[in-house]
């Protein structure tokens, strides 16, 4: 995010007038302003391109290029942008496949307007959001694959020391850097360097990403799981 202006927002929806409500929100809302609205995944590609937002809000049900594929066009781009997706739909193959696709958070489009803002500032600041009930979906659907962790995503979690695997765990099971900081006795500022490491030794880009890290390497079960 531009520390020197307004949270840039690019709105993805396929429903104009979804879109307009949108903007009206994020123009309304001192600190943020809208760069753009798509109405397709192709659409959302190109705009992100050319405004280099900070986050984008993408819909997952579009004509052509769904919201999954745009995401993953604008997070392997490096773009700069975050993704949050909004959808209707509660489903675990979204959640997944959105999160697999580099999105940052995933809230369902009658999530309150304060808490969309509020997601869209998280978002912006570099933190990972998932709504709670995205949270359960997205342990069902490890629930459902494969017992044995990936060797690869084995040997990722090889490298972190016992704290971060500890810090990891607890990232995994939804508590925030308060919670981690309680649980483990610590100060909030070592959970947060703790944090900084993940994502560095992991190579993810925020929260949601060192959650399937977590649960990719076997270090958290759905059983175990928030």
């Amino acid at each position: 995010m531009n520390e020197a202006g307004p949270i840039r927002v690019l709105l993805a929806d396929d429903q104009e007038l979804l879109r307009g409500s949108l903007r009206l929100l994020v123009d309304s809302t001192p600190g943020m302003t809208a760069v753009g609205e798509a109405g397709t995944g192709e659409r959302a590609v190109e705009l992100a391109r050319a405004e280099r937002p900070d986050v984008v809000l993408m819909d997952v049900r579009m004509p052509g290029m769904d919201g999954i594929e745009a995401t993953r066009r604008i997070c392997a781009e490096a773009l700069g942008a975050r993704v949050l997706i909004l959808t209707t739909f509660d489903l675990d193959e979204y959640v997944y496949a959105g999160l697999r696709a580099g999105a940052s958070g995933f809230l369902l489009k009658n999530t309150p307007p304060a808490d969309l803002l509020a997601a869209i500032r998280v978002i912006a600041a570099g933190d990972g959001l998932l709504a709670p009930s995205v949270t359960r979906r997205l342990i069902a659907e490890f629930a459902r694959g494969p017992a044995a962790a990936p060797e690869r995503a084995t040997r990722a979690l090889d490298g972190l020391t016992g704290r971060e695997r500890e810090v990891l765990t607890l990232v995994a099971r939804g508590l925030s850097n308060l919670e981690i900081a309680a649980a483990l006795h610590v100060s909030t500022a070592t959970v947060k360097t703790h944090i900084g490491h993940l994502l560095a030794k992991l190579g993810a880009r925020d929260r949601a990403q060192l959650v399937i890290a977590a649960y990719e390497g076997g270090l958290v079960s759905a059983a175990r799981g928030s």
